[in-house]
């Protein structure tokens, strides 16, 4: 059924006063669409403002530490470099070359790392990418680590790696559930961001791997060796009752990361 309007106003004299007086009547009187099509933008209006959702929140931090500080000549810029005039930029800004080869050895673990970030690539400033190449000889590992600011994809070329991660258990925090995979050349395996992971060779060959971070600056945390090697060191009462251990095997393991 149609909606009807009902109003009008009419004038008709009042016998006890002299001035005219208005009156209601009503009489039907059609809406149109474009009386309706008021209403309703009017009411949508009125709903957007109450259930407008607000996305704000802060951007994650491209540095380990940020110290607010006054001086600002003794400051930095945070969340990535200072940027080149586009004028200037060239095509070697977007370059990197050197991943055919193995690089900086860690011969206490067995593994290597050549790494490609903004540091060495200008070009990926603000990109949120970088990509390392990882060489582990047999039964070399990469030690149990984190990427604070990055996920990581990882990618085998060569040989057979054992690589997994720790996911906290909500009912205990006490506990962890590990998510593992021994893996080929071909396979991928993802490593959320911030969680402790590590890589190992189970054959009996070198094995290569490309790991792929979604921040231009992952980040790093070694975990053995942040732990028994921090600068100041961590009281030794502080590591024996974390780790249930004896205080003279806390001196053994500092000396091993020393």
């Amino acid at each position: 059924m149609p909606f009807w309007l009902f109003e009008k106003i009419i004038t008709r004299p009042k016998q006890t006063n002299l001035f005219p007086e208005k009156v209601l009547s009503f009489t039907r009187k059609p809406i149109t669409m474009k009386m309706c099509g008021r209403g309703i933008i009017t009411t949508l209006a009125i709903l957007s403002f109450f259930f407008s959702p607000a996305y704000a929140y802060d951007l994650n931090p491209l540095q380990d530490i940020c110290v607010a500080i006054n001086d600002s000549k003794a400051s930095v810029l945070v969340n990535g470099k200072v940027c080149k005039d586009p004028k200037l930029a060239n095509a070697d800004d977007f370059f990197a070359s050197g991943l055919n080869v193995s690089g900086n050895a860690v011969p206490q673990f067995g593994f290597a790392v050549n790494i490609v970030d903004v540091n060495n690539m200008p070009g990926l400033n603000t990109l949120g990418i970088s990509i390392v190449r990882a060489d582990l000889e047999p039964q070399g590992l990469v030690p149990l680590h984190t990427h604070p600011r990055a996920s990581e994809l990882i990618t085998i070329l060569e040989g057979t790696i054992y690589a997994g991660f720790l996911a906290p258990d909500a009912p205990n925090v006490f506990k962890s559930r590990l998510f593992s995979k021994i893996m080929n050349p071909g396979d991928v395996f993802v490593i959320p961001q911030g969680l402790i992971h590590f890589q190992y060779n189970v054959g009996h060959k070198n094995a290569t791997l490309l790991a792929s971070f979604n921040s231009q600056n992952p980040g790093v945390v070694m975990i053995p060796s942040s732990i028994f090697a921090s600068d100041p060191p961590i009281l030794d009462d502080v590591l024996a009752k974390d780790f249930q251990l004896d205080k003279k095997v806390i001196k053994e393991l500092r000396k091993k990361f020393s």
